[in-house]
């Protein structure tokens, strides 16, 4: 076997691969998981926000030094 030829098999082998790839992100199986993993950054967000107004309450009942 010759380097032209290992490269050939070399080439299918990651065309086979990247139509697996793309055939697994577009199968409707996955939809549903997808959509939950691309809505879950809201969810956080709102979290987030959420801890961050109860850190601010406790925050604005601290006296502060304005002298600085």
């Amino acid at each position: 076997m010759d380097y032209g030829t290992l490269r050939g098999f070399f080439a299918l082998l990651i065309l086979a691969l990247f139509i697996i790839i793309v055939v697994w992100s577009y199968s409707k199986k996955r939809k549903s998981s997808f959509d939950e993993v691309a809505n879950s950054i809201f969810e956080e967000d709102d979290a987030a926000k959420a801890n961050k107004e109860s850190h601010l309450d406790k925050d604005s009942k601290q006296e502060t030094n304005n002298n600085v």
